[in-house]
């Protein structure tokens, strides 16, 4: 019965939370929140490039998806209509800096979907806010069908029963006025706590419960790698892991004792002075830039059409399946 009604309950999640959940599930990781263009590294295997990101950080993921079903001319065409988008002064490059605000405008309006979507399926009475027992009961309720005794002995029970705690917390930072209801703009932030400024800590705190498996409040070398490689017996470990290693040493444990605390983990995954939008774009120009003139015309992109559908310059997908916008 247990198996049935979480099921029923991962169904009805994914159809409401579509492509962003609000709960940090047990197994997510600080390496997967520190990507806000992707949920898919940038790197991986050390240093090997992952054009995954590219696709999803230019398209969204959803999208990418749907981009790598088309033809490679279908891909060209539509890529093609969105350059001219792109290129807002019309004088036939696309800059670095219009790439950029580009990828933030697609990064704003996935957001603004997702709370829009999550918003309605959560507030189907179009009330001004909605209360912590309203969203539970919705996200939840399936809790109230299972035998107690049974449901703290599973495993999976116990996840969620910690899942429904972490979710309430989070619910009361995003509860700006402290009321105990969340309005549309307090719902983005607990929904997206890490494009909110004052919700940035949960999602440091977040992080560091995930990780540290030992519960001693910090992050040590082993939980580091534990949390991104886990080696078969007898396997040789890979060099990327190696990497890992050393960068945790150098980098990551900036005070030398061996582990990462809450403060060192914060610099891990929302490094400051650090733009993601910026670096995407620079990577995509020096990629695709082949005569060096820092900008970019629409040949240049749709030569590597297969680097950019898959980049957040288009959250595309949407932008390119919209045919009355061109």
């Amino acid at each position: 019965m247990m198996g049935c009604y979480l099921q029923l309950w991962f169904l009805c999640f994914t159809l409401m939370c579509a492509l962003t959940s609000a709960i940090p599930k047990p197994e997510e990781s600080a390496l997967h929140l520190q990507k806000d263009l992707s949920n898919k590294p940038h790197y991986q295997h050390g240093d090997e490039h992952n054009t995954q990101y590219d696709h999803e950080a230019f398209l969204g993921a959803e999208e990418a998806k749907t981009f790598d079903q088309l033809t490679p001319e279908e891909s060209r065409r539509r890529l093609g209509l969105i350059v001219d988008k792109i290129d807002k002064n019309t004088d036939g490059f696309v800059s670095q800096e219009e790439l950029k605000d580009w990828i933030q405008y697609t990064q704003k309006r996935y957001i603004s979907d997702d709370v829009d979507r999550q918003w309605k399926a959560h507030n189907p009475e179009a009330k001004e806010k909605i209360t912590w027992p309203e969203y539970k009961k919705i996200m939840y309720g399936f809790m109230e069908d299972m035998d107690k005794s049974d449901f703290e002995k599973d495993d999976e029970g116990f996840s969620y029963q910690n899942m429904v705690r972490r979710d309430q917390r989070r619910w009361g930072v995003a509860d700006v006025d402290a009321d105990g209801s969340l309005t549309r703009e307090e719902f983005a932030g607990f929904l997206h706590p890490e494009e909110t400024g004052h919700m940035r800590d949960i999602v440091v705190l977040e992080t560091l419960e995930d990780i540290d498996k030992d519960k001693d409040g910090r992050v040590s070398l082993e939980e580091y790698i534990g949390d991104m490689y886990r080696s078969g017996e007898g396997d040789a470990e890979p060099d990327w892991v190696r990497n890992e290693r050393e960068q945790f040493k150098q980098y990551r444990d900036k005070d030398g004792d061996g582990f990462m605390d809450k403060e060192e983990v914060k610099n891990w995954i929302i490094p400051p002075d650090f733009d993601h939008a910026e670096a995407e774009s620079r990577h995509l120009i020096y990629d695709s830039d082949s005569d060096a003139d820092q900008k970019l015309t629409k040949e240049e992109i749709l030569a590597n059409y297969d680097l950019f559908v898959g980049s957040q310059a288009t959250d595309f997908g949407e932008a390119l399946a919209r045919h009355d916008e061109f």
